[in-house]
């Protein structure tokens, strides 16, 4: 992958960020609130796009596991 599908991918993580943030805002729910600011920060960390996309998957799915096994 190059460095197009690393912005694309950023953009597309933080945008879902985006909508955790304002959903667990508006929720008064911590957790979504927390991935969704994780989600719009961290890609500015990664070294690569495999670990953007990888790291991407597991904060989104953080919720939902949450919520189905806590």
């Amino acid at each position: 992958m190059d460095k197009g599908n690393s912005l694309l991918f950023s953009v597309l993580f933080g945008a879902i960020g985006a909508g955790y943030f304002l959903y667990g805002k508006k929720q008064a729910k911590p957790l979504p609130l927390a991935v969704g600011i994780g989600l719009c920060i961290y890609p500015y960390f990664m070294p690569g796009p495999t670990v953007l996309v990888i790291v991407g998957i597991v904060l989104m799915a953080l919720p939902w596991l949450a919520s189905r096994y806590f």
